[in-house]
C-alpha cells in the first residue's frame, strides 16, 4: 500500500539536544526531519512530536522547534514506546489515520517499540530509515533488521516525500521539489 496525504501522520520521536548531540549523521537526521516537517506542513499532513523524560534530556532541539512553529506542541513521555503515553494513543486516535511516518531517536529504542506497537494496533508504521539515529552504528543496524523480520516498512525521505507527493503534476510539487533540493 502507497503511502497517501489524507492518510498519513508524521511522528517525531524525542529529537531532543541531550539525546541529539551524540547520536551518528545528526547533521543529516535533522536537516531529513527538517523536510518532513516542511512537506508535512505544506501538504497538511498532522504532525505529533515527543519528548521522553525532557526533565532530564532538554527540549527539543531549537531548530525543529523553529520549523514546527504552531505544531510545535510534545507530549511529554517517560515509557519508550509512543504508545505507552495515553496522551499519544489519544491524539493519533484524534486524527485517524492510520500511515505513521515515523522519524527521531533513539532509533533502536523509543523509535523501534513505537513502530512494532503501532503495527501491533492496527496502524502501518513507516519508519523513515534516514530521518532515525542512535548512539552506535550495532544498535541502528540491528534495529533494521528487527524492523524488516517483523515487516514493518522502511523508506528514505525522498522515497516518503515523493510518494505523497504522488505527481510532477500535483500543484504542490514545485515547492516539494525546491524542498528536497535544499
Amino acid at each position: 500500500m502507497r503511502i497517501m496525504v489524507d492518510n498519513s501522520v508524521l511522528v517525531i520521536v524525542d529529537v531532543q539536544e541531550k539525546l541529539f548531540n551524540v547520536v551518528l549523521n545528526r547533521e543529516q537526521v535533522l536537516k531529513n526531519i527538517l523536510k518532513l516537517v516542511k512537506v508535512s506542513k505544506l501538504l497538511r499532513i498532522p504532525i505529533i512530536i515527543t519528548e521522553q523524560y525532557p526533565q532530564g534530556l532538554g527540549k527539543t532541539v531549537p531548530e525543529l522547534v523553529q520549523e514546527l512553529g504552531e505544531h510545535y506542541s510534545p507530549i511529554e513521555k517517560t515509557t519508550f514506546s509512543c504508545f505507552g503515553s495515553q496522551e499519544f494513543r489519544e491524539r493519533v486516535s484524534e486524527i485517524g489515520r492510520k500511515n505513521l511516518l515515523i522519524t527521531g531517536i533513539e532509533a533502536h529504542i523509543c523509535v523501534y517499540q513505537t513502530a512494532v506497537d503501532a503495527a501491533s494496533l492496527g496502524y502501518r508504521p513507516v519508519v523513515v530509515y534516514d530521518a532515525t539515529s542512535s548512539r552506535l552504528e550495532l544498535d541502528y543496524r540491528v534495529m533494521l533488521y528487527r524492523l524488516l523480520g517483523k515487516g514493518i516498512d522502511v523508506a528514505t525521505t525522498d522515497m516518503v516525500i515523493f510518494e505523497l507527493v504522488g505527481d510532477s503534476k500535483h500543484p504542490a510539487f514545485r515547492e516539494v521539489l525546491k524542498i528536497v533540493k535544499d
